[in-house]
């Protein structure tokens, strides 16, 4: 039977014929379309991204919600220190990135300095900060004078926390948990004010659910938003962090700034000896720069300048956080730090003293607290000279902390609160030789006594020290008798628990003067120290500010220039106090402190070296002609 649907093809071709040929053609094509559109606006997003605001947070290590703050102490808008590991006393650091002329910042304020007294009693405190390079102290002063911002405004000058946290715009808030300081929420503060535009009130109130959530131990629904604000801009640094060399830029800074107590014999607890030393401690120089220990400089750089002023730079800070961060690379170029340190190191850099006067060996224990120590010294001298410099050698740095060194003659005694006869000089760590300014000069009779205040630390061995005194006698009698002025007040009163305690003494001029220099001096529990100038027609201006003080560095700060000082000014000495137990140096948060010798009590003692002026010329030619 014929099958009716049969016909006579042709043989069917097998598979992988032209058919298959034609797709795999059209799938080719399709895929290399597909594949160069890709290319091109990955291209197109690579290029956006680098010149975004978000590319440098990203280069610069934006922290996202969850991470760790680190840490870092800013001076405020009016000059006052604040740490953000300090606010232990809180449960969380709300912190906003201002900027002047900002819109969105100007409209937010009242309604943050709003949550801020309504959270006041939560336990959460209210920084401002602001990174702009173009605001400064007076700028941000200004400012806040004008729209009345009465939250504390960090000035983040170097813009190294601003780099660290990975700011994009002004107006963006910061939750930080201090209970193991975790950022918790970053973004806007609401949604009513955006750019041109604000509505009556909030829809959104992203800072106060972020903030409720956490201090009901809730998880936080958002824990990140977009902020509007102006951007902030961090310009390209002097140098780009490949381009920073060790050898020709960090060696040389390192040496510059660190080896004169960092080198062996110094007193710092290492020697920045090579790289391998820089290198292994890169993160710890980074964190000691971020939180102002290192190098020791606790004074406001807005008021006054000072000889061996030894802080970094603005641009140091930058280059060296910079280059620490891209990775503390070694490059090329020969270390500058072994010669650096191999330098000869004079055991007294003046020179060998006219007269060594050799204290009494003192034994120091191991472990435990040592009462301060009077030694006397008799003037071994026949005759009368004038000192011109004054250097000491402790016999061993690591448990000294500190000498008071003066002279006294029948007049003179070791009182009940601690005060010397005339002021001879002084030891600290890190400190220079005592050179009196020139033609100057203290006058040492034949017939004084040499009197010591020696407060001792232990180190964890017991040892020996013998510190020696070398004095420097001037080849003919100076111009000016160089004189010592000091403020005080034993009757202090710092309350138990106080964070911020303040008290000020004065003393005035009687005669025309010149000040040379200034120290400020308190123990454990100092915060701050400031010395003011108010003259006989009312003006007043800020000698030296300390807003940052630390007992460990007592610095004498010897102005560049000589202060002229009218007849009937007065100075005025003020320090505060922080018995908290936010202080950690605290012995005891929980006592009234009052006056004492030991660093467990407390003093208001400010020191201030100066010699009359008899010439109206010195004054300068302004001054002299109202003279």
């Amino acid at each position: 039977m014929v099958d009716p649907y049969k016909r006579d093809r042709p043989a069917r071709e097998p598979r992988g014929s032209w058919f298959r040929e034609i797709r795999r053609r059209i799938m080719s094509r399709l895929l290399t379309f597909v594949l160069m559109w890709a290319v091109i606006l990955l291209g197109v997003a690579l290029v956006w991204f680098a010149f975004s605001p978000q590319a440098q947070a990203a280069t610069q290590g934006a922290l996202a919600p969850g991470d760790r703050v680190p840490n870092f102490l800013l001076l405020d808008h009016q000059g006052d220190a604040h740490e953000l590991y300090y606010h232990t006393h809180v449960d969380a650091v709300v912190l906003m990135v201002q900027g002047n002329g900002c819109p969105i910042v100007r409209h937010a304020l009242p309604r943050l300095q709003e949550l801020q007294q309504q959270y006041a009693e939560q336990g959460v405190a209210f920084l401002l900060i602001n990174s702009n390079p173009q605001d400064d102290r007076a700028r941000v002063q200004a400012e806040a004078r004008e729209f009345g911002i009465e939250i504390p405004v960090l000035l983040d000058d170097a813009q190294l926390v601003g780099q660290a946290m990975g700011f994009e715009r002004t107006a963006e808030v910061f939750v930080i948990d201090t209970d193991g300081w975790r950022l918790r929420y970053r973004g806007a503060l609401d949604d009513r004010v955006s750019y041109e535009t604000q509505r009556p009130q909030a829809v959104n109130h992203y800072l106060v659910d972020a903030l409720d959530a956490m201090l009901a131990g809730d998880p936080i629904a958002r824990q990140q938003t977009e902020a509007e604000g102006c951007l902030v801009h961090f310009p390209k640094r002097e140098l780009a962090p490949e381009d920073i060399s060790y050898a020709e830029h960090i060696g040389p800074l390192i040496a510059d700034n660190c080896v004169a107590c960092h080198r062996p014999g110094g007193i710092g607890p290492f020697a920045f000896d090579d790289y391998r030393m820089v290198h292994g401690f890169a993160p710890m120089i980074r964190e000691v720069v971020m939180t102002r220990r290192m190098p020791p400089w606790q004074a406001d750089p807005h008021y006054g300048a000072f000889e061996e002023d030894n802080s970094l730079s603005r641009s140091e800070k930058q280059m060296l956080v910079d280059w620490i961060q891209a990775g503390a690379r070694r490059g090329e170029g020969e270390d500058p730090l072994p010669a650096a340190v191999a330098q000869e190191w004079p055991e007294w850099p003046l020179g060998e003293p006219d007269l060594i006067v050799e204290l009494p060996p003192f034994d120091v224990p191991a472990t435990g607290v040592i009462a301060y120590q009077h030694p006397r010294v008799a003037n071994p001298l026949d005759e009368d000279v004038w000192i011109r410099a004054v250097d000491f050698i402790p016999g061993d740095r690591a448990v000294v902390h500190h000498i008071i060194a003066t002279l006294t003659g029948q007049e003179g005694q070791f009182g009940r609160l601690g005060i010397l006869g005339d002021g001879l000089g002084g030891y600290v760590p890190g400190a220079q030789p005592v050179v009196f300014p020139e033609n100057t000069g203290v006058f040492l009779r034949k017939n004084a006594e040499f009197l010591l205040q020696m407060h001792y630390t232990t180190s964890g061995r017991a040892t020996t020290d013998v510190t020696r005194m070398g004095l420097y006698f001037a080849d003919e009698p100076p111009q000016h008798e160089l004189q010592s002025m000091t403020l005080l007040d034993p009757r202090i009163r710092i309350p138990a628990g106080e964070r911020a305690h303040t008290e000020s003494v004065r003393r005035t001029f009687q005669r025309d003067a010149l000040i040379y220099n200034l120290l400020p001096h308190a123990h454990f529990r100092g915060r701050a120290s400031e010395f003011r100038l108010i003259t006989p027609d009312g003006n007043e201006e800020v000698l030296l500010s300390v807003p940052h003080y630390d007992f460990n560095w007592q610095h004498t700060y010897n102005l560049v220039e000589p202060k002229f000082v009218p007849a009937g000014s007065t100075i005025v000495h003020s320090t505060t106090w922080d018995n908290s137990p936010q202080n950690r140096a605290n012995p005891d948060p929980d006592v009234e402190v009052r006056w004492g010798l030991q660093s467990w009590d407390e003093m208001l003692f400010g020191s201030i070296r100066y010699r009359y002026v008899d010439d109206p010329a010195e004054a300068g030619p302004e001054l002299a002609r109202e003279h």
